[in-house]
């Protein structure tokens, strides 16, 4: 495709966000409004023997106060969880408000709507608890003992479940395996940390019994339906409005008691209800994600070829279940073939309950897990071999003639990989990467190239497979496309913006099907009454592979309309028509055209005689896409890195991606998404960790604690460009709004490896703390 898809143009959401005008979900102002607070436990694991609020009801300005008992009797259903990939999991379901029993320190024991915030606040100080103290579970060894404390006492122990990925004959590869290599992950739990915290705004009518809500998520639809569950409402009782998001990375699409509670305090009140996240709150109740532990080993031959896969994924949930439930860690051993073709594989997944916050969605969500593991095996099976990494890599990519390919879950479309690693190694080369190392090390400093081959699964998700997989909800998209009186487009879109800049991509899309310019199309997204219904909403490298699809099988037919009323008009077949910057034109006749806009008055105003018989008033097309599979994207990842030897610092001084999304549509936009997640990668990979003390207590509740990278840890980025589309997506598109993340934080610890290889370091875990990598280098020297 030519023309505004692969055009590098400027974000049309970016002038009004940089000028201020704005409007996120703390800007919405309701008449009336009140605000709420939510008084949160600092214990980990307690009974809660009594909850006093008499002294918070009767401060001056306090409308409503609700406990967790009063709110599991005002509910239908405790708070859902939309992925059961495991059937017959045990569901750690959990309540707005701890019931009986406090499981995480931050759980909510009660919430508090006054005339302002600091009032609300105030009345949290007079509730009086009174807790019963229990054996805090907080890490997987803890959980897992024989004599673990049971969070949920009418279990078996702390697993909620158990699954397997299988593919093959397992046991006869490593029977006849010439080499086995073995190793032990962890992945250090972190979370999204947008700038914008989350937020709701209900307003529940007590005359119409509807309610009304802005919220900031990155699925509306979904919201929707899930607050019908929660509440006892039929959807056409409640509306959501997104306004603006303030970065969502997954947090924002789970589903949170909060806004339940603002609903509850709404209806109680009788009166709007803000409630807003705290930075401080945000540590303990927006949900974490990525720990786990990972215990594998991989079967190959002499020559490199990898034969089989083996082990078992740990994931380390939260005191009850998130929104997902354990599926990003089933997805972690889903993906963890990556781009290889391993013929035999048998990963079990473990999902083991902790008295730590829910485990979520972040983006990524378990493939930066999955790459770190497949591919220090492959350096470690090199290692073994005396073999370049990269040959081993070769030897084992899935190739272009073989796809669409069955992984052991998915199938993947299309790719060329041995073509993605020779164009990211010219680039190295092309930069002296190898002389700026062999210059640092020859001044004798530590300085290293790593490297990470990563797989992405994208256009989430066929709705029937998905559904057999376990997933309470569906997959497709719906986006509508109308042109107006005066020639306008305008794009209805269920999906959220919230600075991914889908609304210039959607455009792009749209103007390019229908010739008309880019300042011509709008793009409106943000409304359940208004804007059309998407199953899963933005996540999952979505949007743009689903929605522009959509949006371009609508744009295209429509396109057909306009050109049989435009033929009409100028009485020529359609056939010879074109198309271009919102004029219609005949075909080798100069001068013989009409513009959209008189297509528009046509349709709309002035239909006697102008528009033909056969076609009915109005320009309009809705589409629902539901693909047949995902897509995968894939890139590889090169980091060039110095260690201090002194004090474990590591300083990335190089960061470059060779990316194959399928067709791009703007590549100002997929670079600044790679930009992006490979800041959250980098983040991952050597600061971001959330802990808990001795006694299960938070002990990371501020950004003095959990550390994120700035400007000056980030280090120049260089993005290299390939194009394989899709086979059965329209218009090719892959996603790619996750992959920046998936492959840092491998290559950076096969950067510091190498870095450090006088010592023969091994990274098995992230982040790689100064102290941990200290530690490494210590034990190094000393064999």
């Amino acid at each position: 495709m030519a023309g505004l898809i692969g055009a590098r143009v400027g974000r049309q959401e970016d002038l009004r966000l940089l000028t201020g005008r704005g409007r996120f979900v703390d800007d919405v102002r309701v008449a009336g409004m009140l605000e709420a607070a939510v008084l949160r436990a600092e214990v980990p694991h307690a009974r809660i023997l009594s909850v006093d609020v008499s002294a918070a009801v009767a401060l001056p300005g306090v409308f409503a106060v609700v406990t967790g008992a009063e709110v599991e009797a005002l509910v239908r259903a405790p708070q859902p969880v939309i992925w059961r990939t495991i059937p017959d999991m045990l569901m750690g379901f959990g309540y707005p408000l701890a019931v009986e029993k406090v499981m995480y320190p931050g759980q909510g024991v009660a919430a508090v709507a006054a005339k302002d915030r600091a009032t609300a606040e105030d009345a949290l100080e007079l509730i009086e608890v009174e807790y019963e103290e229990l054996p805090a579970v907080t890490t997987l060894e803890e959980a897992l003992a024989e004599d673990a404390p049971r969070l949920y006492e009418d279990w078996p122990g702390n697993v909620a479940g158990r699954t397997v990925v299988p593919k093959g004959d397992v046991a006869a590869a490593f029977a006849e395996a010439d080499v086995v290599v073995t190793g032990s992950f962890r992945f250090g739990r972190q979370m999204g940390t947008p700038l914008e915290t989350r937020g709701v705004v209900a307003d529940w009518d007590p005359f119409t019994d509807r309610l009304d809500m802005w919220l900031g998520t990155q699925a509306p639809n979904l919201a929707r339906e899930l607050l019908g569950e929660v509440l006892g409402l039929s959807v056409e009782k409640i509306r959501v409005r997104t306004p603006d998001v303030g970065g969502g990375f997954g947090n924002k699409f789970d589903f949170y008691g909060d806004e339940v509670l603002a609903s509850v305090l709404s209806r109680r009140a009788g009166k709007p209800v803000k409630l807003i996240e705290d930075r401080a709150e945000s540590f303990v109740a927006t949900v974490h994600s990525r720990e786990q532990k990972m215990d594998v080993e991989l079967a190959a031959k002499n020559d490199g070829t990898i034969t089989g896969l083996r082990g078992t994924v740990y994931g380390v949930l939260g005191g009850v279940l998130g929104t997902v439930g354990i599926s990003p860690c089933w997805t972690t051993a889903a993906f963890m073939t990556g781009p290889y073709d391993i013929g035999a594989v048998e990963l079990n997944v473990v999902g083991v309950m902790t008295n730590k916050s829910p485990y979520g969605s972040y983006r990524g969500y378990g493939l930066p897990k999955a790459n770190f593991v497949q591919e220090h095996l492959v350096e470690q099976l090199a290692r073994r071999l005396g073999m370049d990494a990269h040959a081993v890599r070769r030897k084992n990519f899935v190739p272009p003639e073989a796809f669409p390919y069955q992984s052991p879950v998915f199938v993947y479309d299309t790719g060329r990989y041995e073509e993605c690693l020779d164009l990211c190694l010219e680039c190295v080369e092309r930069t002296g990467w190898a002389e700026r190392v062999a210059r640092g090390r020859a001044d004798g400093k530590a300085v290293g190239i790593g490297y990470s081959f990563h797989a992405e699964g994208g256009a989430f998700g066929p709705s029937r497979i998905v559904n057999l997989a376990g997933l309470q909800h569906s997959g497709f998209d719906t986006e509508v496309v109308r042109i107006d009186s005066t020639g306008r487009v305008t794009v209805f879109t269920g999906l959220s913006a919230m600075g991914q800049g889908i609304h210039t991509a959607l455009a792009q899309v749209a103007g390019q099907a229908l010739g008309v310019p880019l300042d011509h199309v709008t793009v409106l997204s943000g409304d359940t009454d208004s804007c059309p219904y998407t199953g899963y909403g933005t996540g999952a490298s979505r949007a743009a592979a689903v929605g522009g699809a959509a949006v371009l099988t609508a744009a295209t037919r429509l396109k057909a309309k306009v050109l049989r009323i435009a033929g009409h008009l100028l009485e020529v077949s359609p056939d010879d028509l074109v198309v271009a910057d919102g004029v219609i034109s005949v075909r080798g006749v100069p001068g013989k055209s009409v513009t959209m806009a008189e297509i528009g008055d046509a349709a709309y105003r002035r239909v006697n005689g102008k528009l033909p018989e056969t076609e009915t008033p109005t320009l309009e097309e809705r589409e629902v896409f539901d693909p047949a599979n995902i897509t995968v994207s894939f890139g590889c990842t090169a980091v060039l890195a110095e260690v201090d030897r002194e004090t474990g610092v590591v300083t990335l001084l190089g960061y470059l991606i060779a990316h194959d999304c399928g067709t791009v549509i703007n590549p100002l936009i997929v670079e600044g998404q790679l930009h992006g997640g490979a800041a959250q990668a980098i983040g991952g990979a050597l600061y971001e960790e959330l802990a808990y003390d001795a006694d299960g207590r938070m002990a990371t509740t501020s950004f003095a604690d959990y550390l994120l990278p700035t400007a000056t840890e980030i280090p120049p980025f260089g993005v290299e460009h390939m194009s394989t589309p899709s086979d059965h997506i329209p218009g090719g598109f892959k996603g790619m709004g996750e992959a920046g993340v998936i492959g840092g934080g491998a290559a950076i610890a096969h950067a510091v490896e190498d870095a450090l290889s006088e010592y023969g370091v091994e990274i098995t875990s992230l982040p790689i703390t100064p102290p941990r990598l200290l530690a490494a280098i210590k034990r190094g020297a000393r064999s």
